[in-house]
């Protein structure tokens, strides 16, 4: 039996903005957040069929990718610690003296942490052959940078089947991998708008979201990928967006995180104040957890 966060956690809380009542737009915030401190948002549905797999499956241990801010990564090490199993995890980069605070938490829960120098990474995340990666072999179970395999994208599917979302014109999401983009384009009704508001910079058309992932193509004619809000990159921030988080929070109680929610609340912003949303849009935005990442900001640049 795999142990699971709380989902009964889940709501929906309303965000009011002069932007959205200016052009009569009803904004509600889905609080994936909520079910844990670290296994939050979307990372638990994008983790879990891995775990039944590794359960099932009698794996001996989880290993995975990620940068060193990746959300996903600490999420496993919790997930793999409370569900009995080792977890290994390839980190992009070489080791700095002082490493995030995602990191340092990540080992703490007894994640194996090993750098690679970019070039020798892209080549482990590509190859996922398991006597390549680790002593493990075939005893481990390989889960995509991200959870951006078969079974993170089922888990991401089921995302709007905790509440009702049939009501929603427009549902929108921070893009990392891609993974909970096509999840909810896959489950979603056809009436609704997907939006992903891509973190990553240079990326363009749908990318870095797979058309392979997409099981009826029609689909993507309600799928829109933003990509002119990531603030510089991957976790790259400026001041004015902490300024916007701190407004965000004051005026309505929501933290986001500066490396994907606090980029797609800025966006949902912007895009209202365009007139992007038609009149009368009841808009659902996804809050796909990753708030530890601001404990690696200096004390004092945000107020929560």
């Amino acid at each position: 039996m795999i142990a699971i966060p709380d989902l009964k956690n889940i709501t929906t809380d309303y965000w009011d903005h002069q932007d959205f009542r200016e052009n009569e737009l009803q904004v509600e915030v889905l609080r994936l957040d909520k079910i844990h401190p670290e296994i939050s948002g979307n990372k638990w549905f994008k983790l879990k069929y891995y775990l039944e797999k590794a359960r099932v499956e009698n794996k001996q241990k989880l290993i995975s990718f990620g940068g060193a801010y990746s959300n996903h990564l600490l999420a496993l090490a919790i997930a793999a610690k409370e569900n009995g199993f080792p977890s290994l995890g390839f980190v992009r980069g070489e080791e700095s003296a002082c490493i995030s605070h995602t990191l340092s938490a990540a080992r703490k829960y007894g994640m194996e942490i090993r750098f690679l120098s970019r070039a020798m990474y892209n080549e482990k995340k590509n190859s996922l052959i398991p006597g390549e990666l680790d002593e493990t072999g075939s005893d481990a179970v390989l889960i995509p940078e991200g959870g951006a395999g078969p079974e993170g994208l089922r888990g991401a599917e089921e995302i709007l089947s905790f509440f009702p979302s049939f009501g929603y014109s427009h549902i929108c999401t921070a893009t990392g991998t891609g993974t909970t983009l096509a999840g909810l384009a896959n489950s979603a009704a056809s009436h609704q708008k997907i939006i992903g508001v891509s973190v990553l910079k240079g990326t363009r058309d749908f990318e870095p979201m797979h058309i392979s992932w997409i099981k009826n193509k029609r689909a993507l004619e309600n799928v829109n990928l933003i990509h002119p809000d990531h603030f510089g990159g991957y976790a790259k921030y400026t001041v004015p967006l902490l300024e916007f988080m701190n407004r965000t929070f004051i005026s309505s109680g929501i933290p986001t995180d500066f490396v994907y929610t606090g980029k797609l609340f800025y966006s949902v912003v912007r895009m209202a104040s365009a007139k992007i949303f038609p009149p009368g849009s009841r808009i659902l935005v996804l809050h796909t957890g990753g708030l530890q990442g601001n404990l690696s900001l200096a004390p004092g640049l945000l107020q929560f």
